[in-house]
């Protein structure tokens, strides 16, 4: 009889260092977290144990369950048909804006509460807050514009009594990014966001097809994707370049409350256009940094109108 293979020490290449996910799913420890993945898991055609990626409710539970396993956030959960976002990816994004941080002040990550973090679409889920306040301590405000987006990342945040160190403010303005959410007299070190990546409607459901047939099945209906999204999450006018680019545009006007200004870039041709927009607004300093999860490969934009000390 073969042996059930969970190969939990299996390193998953290009994730960062420090990222807790690096290493392939320990199931039975996960189960132990969140004993409900268990009727998820299976062996695969490769003996190994899995869930079903195509099964929405599958995805779910494991997020639950990691959530619950490296950053004990004992309640999590989302309404259906909003974002379930890859958490291991997410991870990332915090763990290289820590570098960041630290490439300022002798390689020393900074951490604690006088972090101040402004998400910007933080949405259903809350992720980008979890995880980085559990990782390095740091508070968090995370903005959105969907009112029942704002409902279940409130109730996250007050089912594992986080209310103190993550908030969530209304941007009632879809045409704005920071203006009407940055108070006056207010100092971020830091913003992130992944924005919409799609130009449109038509854009994002090919999209979404594309990743059934990766995942070896057709699309559902309408062509909705096992980890979800609204509208709002997966698309808007001119895609993500349109919104970096506008997000940049605002961010001169607030160049002296925020140190250090980032975004999530999917689409590499959507640099150049950033780099002349940067250059208008004459950031003083740019980066990217590159990152790849599997065969994704992303980057963040990241700029600054003032040197960062802390």
């Amino acid at each position: 009889m073969s042996v059930p293979s969970n190969r939990s020490n299996e390193i998953k290449n290009q994730l960062h260092p420090r990222n807790k996910h690096k290493y392939r799913y320990d199931f039975p420890e996960l189960i132990a977290s969140c004993p409900d993945l268990s009727k998820y898991v299976s062996l695969n055609p490769y003996n190994d144990l899995s869930i079903d990626f195509k099964n929405p409710d599958a995805v779910k539970t494991l997020n639950k369950a990691l959530l619950h396993h490296f950053y004990g956030i004992v309640e999590w959960d989302i309404p259906a048909g909003y974002l379930c976002p890859p958490i291991p990816g997410r991870a990332d994004y915090i763990h290289y804006i820590a570098d960041l941080l630290a490439s300022t002040q002798e390689n020393v990550i900074p951490r604690g509460s006088a972090v101040k973090v402004l998400d910007i679409g933080v949405g259903a889920n809350c992720i980008y807050p979890l995880i980085g306040n559990r990782e390095y301590g740091w508070t968090f405000v995370g903005s959105e514009t969907d009112p029942l987006a704002i409902r279940s990342a409130k109730n996250i945040i007050e089912a594992n009594s986080l209310s103190s160190q993550i908030t969530i403010r209304k941007q009632s303005s879809t045409a704005h990014i920071f203006t009407g959410l940055i108070k006056p007299g207010e100092l971020f070190t830091i913003t992130m966001c992944n924005p919409p990546f799609h130009a449109s409607l038509k854009e994002a459901t090919a999209g979404s097809e594309r990743k059934w047939e990766n995942l070896g099945q057709k699309s559902k209906a309408g062509g909705t994707l096992n980890f979800g999204g609204t509208n709002n999450e997966l698309w808007c006018e001119g895609g993500e370049e349109r919104f970096v680019r506008q997000m940049i545009k605002e961010s001169a006007e607030f160049a002296q409350s925020c140190k250090w200004f980032t975004s999530l870039i999917s689409k590499k041709d959507t640099l150049q256009g950033c780099y002349r927009a940067l250059d208008r607004v004459k950031a003083q300093d740019v980066r990217v940094i590159n990152m790849a999860q599997g065969q994704k490969i992303s980057r963040i934009l990241a700029w600054t109108f003032i040197q960062p000390t802390l």
